[in-house]
């Protein structure tokens, strides 16, 4: 599934909506470059959730918890990760597995930790203001309800 998003504000309401759908154990994979979005994606899921606090982008903490929602949300950033070690050394791998929903950014740091099951969340910026959202669910992950996901917002349409 497919959707295109044509400002940051519906890029938030993407993930308003997908938050909805969202359950306890879920993990998010964000795959694109610098730019792309995956942190503007993070903050309307949190914003799904009930989270109301500042979402920011955790590089230099690797990661952030927000647990106001109505589920936490374990907000990953594995970009600075020497290896997959350090996850483990921080015990940071027990989020993976826990009660809320997990979004990594930059997976591909730590391959070994990712579960089996996980949404993978591909961004891709078409224009300087237009971004491909692209939902692939890996290992058994839950449907997503495709007309949830386009209805509402101006803008949003699935390809």
């Amino acid at each position: 599934m497919k959707l295109f998003s044509h400002s940051v504000e519906e890029t938030h309401q993407i993930g308003k909506r997908l938050a909805a759908q969202l359950h306890p154990g879920d993990v998010l994979l964000m795959i694109g470059d610098m730019g792309a979005g995956k942190s503007e994606l993070t903050r309307g899921i949190a914003r799904g959730l009930g989270i109301t606090g500042y979402v920011t982008s955790p590089t230099f903490t690797i990661l952030q918890v927000h647990d106001e929602g109505r589920m936490p949300l374990y907000h990953f950033d594995w970009y600075r990760l020497s290896d997959v070690e350090e996850l483990y050394e921080l015990s940071m791998d027990e989020y993976l597995y826990g009660n809320g929903v997990s979004v990594v950014e930059w997976p591909s740091r730590a391959e070994e930790a990712i579960p089996e099951c996980y949404l993978e969340v591909t961004l891709t910026p078409v224009d300087d203001s237009t971004r491909e959202i692209a939902f692939r669910p890996v290992g058994g992950f839950h449907s997503l309800d495709v007309q949830q996901m386009t209805q509402e917002k101006e803008g949003s349409t699935e390809a």
